[in-house]
């Protein structure tokens, strides 16, 4: 039996009941015990390491861990680790491993599947990890925390004239939770993926070993980690590249009436460069019809020309916008939307997301087929996205593309009230089956959404790169105790 800790790192491991404190670790009934300080502590009880953060067990702590954006899956740990250190991010993965509790890291809980949550084991919030290394006005890189928001780390370079090349378009997440995932945004087709962009990573692996990876270094480790879903590590820092940030940037909004067209140019615009960021909105006519495109371009010159950057577009003229925004409001466009959005209780609505990734070749069938059958009841309040990427600016092995030099991401950002469990139902089956229609046309998934997958589908997902996957695991999680939210192993 392990020795139980001095009463000073006890305290150290902070419940929020009543004053209560976690005292050790009842292996038989799989829970912490806590009591008032200086109560008596059993001798069947397992210490606690020394932490110089807080370990949670009350039940807000765990209502919270057993939730997340999507607000559909909802899987209870049995405490709440809030590291003061990346020491206690070690300890506890080290403890998990010794009493077979499972591990989940949690960055800003926007996950939409359960993938952030641990059925009856311990969700490491990231948050507190979030320092953000010197950078001056010629840093090529910036060492970070996994648990800092793109939104900290993006205002600290910009002080400096300097900016993380890639951007999802909420900019309120964590850097370890998207390089997990990948991280694919407008300026990917120059780019990749934020996964593309990362020079060096500190993590914490399945085993509880601290370890420094990079592509020179356990690049095995490195491999698995960038788009792994954190399935053999969890990330505690990365170094990320910077770029000369522009001041302001020309945004335009190019109206489309064909899907075909819409796609060609955006095609087009990936292919040559012209814009820094290339997305694309698909919206509903009057009668519900999801068949009107807006193709959205920026461009990063200091003083672009319209008609330059126009030419050769097929799109409608008299809808064009255009306007010169400050680069940091243009991040940050959708702030004052997510702001609108929790105002009005929609923030907490369910978000059962699609994300498929469309070989090009395809993508006109594909894209067509899933939004015909689209309906403005089933998007409910979010939006439709799709937008091109350049395979060959993808690097990352376990992020899985079509093999198409131009696929394309469609994202169906579904909004519903979570009580009406019929409807999510509904539209996590309709999610299968436009990942079907997807998987035969030769795509894939992009893992942010809500596609009920399983273990056969995760194999297939990865095809030739399941074996280092599978082999990674073995080596770096051993008694596979991290993320089982995934369900991958």
């Amino acid at each position: 039996m392990s020795q139980l800790p001095s009463r000073r790192a006890a305290l150290r491991a902070v419940a929020t009941t009543a004053g209560a404190v976690v005292i050790g670790f009842d292996p038989a009934g799989r829970n912490w015990a806590v009591a008032a300080p200086g109560a008596e502590r059993g001798d069947a009880l397992v210490g606690l390491p020394p932490l110089d953060g807080s370990l949670l067990t009350d039940d807000a702590s765990l209502t919270a861990a057993a939730d997340d954006f999507g607000h559909v899956v909802h899987r209870r740990p049995v405490a709440v680790l809030r590291p003061g250190s990346v020491d206690d991010v070690v300890a506890m993965v080290r403890f998990c491993n010794r009493h077979g509790l499972k591990v989940a890291p949690r960055g800003q809980g926007h996950g939409t599947n359960g993938q952030a949550q641990a059925d009856g084991g311990l969700v490491i919030e990231t948050a507190p990890l979030a320092g953000i290394g010197p950078v001056g006005p010629h840093s090529r890189t910036v060492t970070v925390g996994a648990g800092a928001k793109w939104s900290d780390l993006t205002k600290a370079t910009l002080a400096h004239g300097l900016t993380p090349p890639v951007f999802t378009d909420y900019l309120e997440l964590s850097i370890g939770g998207t390089l997990s995932v990948g991280g694919l945004g407008g300026q990917s087709h120059h780019h990749g993926a934020q996964a593309d962009n990362v020079t060096e990573l500190r993590v914490v692996t399945g085993a509880g070993e601290l370890v420094r990876c990079s592509p020179t270094r356990h690049p095995d480790l490195f491999d698995a980690v960038l788009a792994g879903l954190g399935q053999c590590a969890v990330i505690v820092s990365a170094t990320v590249r910077l770029h000369k940030a522009p001041t302001t940037v020309r945004h335009y909004l190019l109206p489309y009436g064909d899907l075909e067209t819409f796609l060609a140019d955006q095609r087009l615009l990936a292919t040559d460069g012209r814009f820094g960021y290339v997305e694309g909105q698909v919206v509903p006519d009057a009668n519900g019809a999801f068949n009107g495109y807006v193709l959205e371009a920026v461009s990063y010159d200091a003083h672009p020309d319209d008609a330059v950057l126009l030419a050769g577009l097929r799109h409608d003229p008299a809808g064009v916008q255009a306007e010169n925004l400050d680069y940091y409001a243009f991040l940050d466009r959708l702030a004052a939307s997510v702001e609108a959005l929790k105002a009005a209780g929609l923030w907490a609505w369910a978000h059962p997301w699609l994300n498929l990734l469309i070989p090009g070749a395809r993508a006109a069938a594909v894209a067509g087929d899933i939004l015909g059958a689209l309906t403005p009841a089933d998007l409910g309040p979010g939006v439709v996205l799709l937008y091109p990427l350049l395979r060959e600016r993808l690097h990352r092995p376990l992020l899985r593309m079509p093999d198409d030099p131009v696929p394309y991401l469609l994202a169906v950002l579904r909004t519903t009230p979570p009580e009406d469990t019929a409807t999510v139902d509904r539209l996590l089956a309709a999610n299968r089956a436009a990942y079907e229609t997807t998987r035969a046309a030769g795509g894939t998934q992009y893992p942010v959404g809500s596609v009920p997958f399983g273990r056969a589908d995760w194999r297939a997902h990865f095809g030739p790169a399941w074996p280092a996957l599978a082999e990674a695991k073995r080596r770096f999680d051993p008694r596979d105790v991290l993320v089982p939210g995934q369900g991958i192993f």
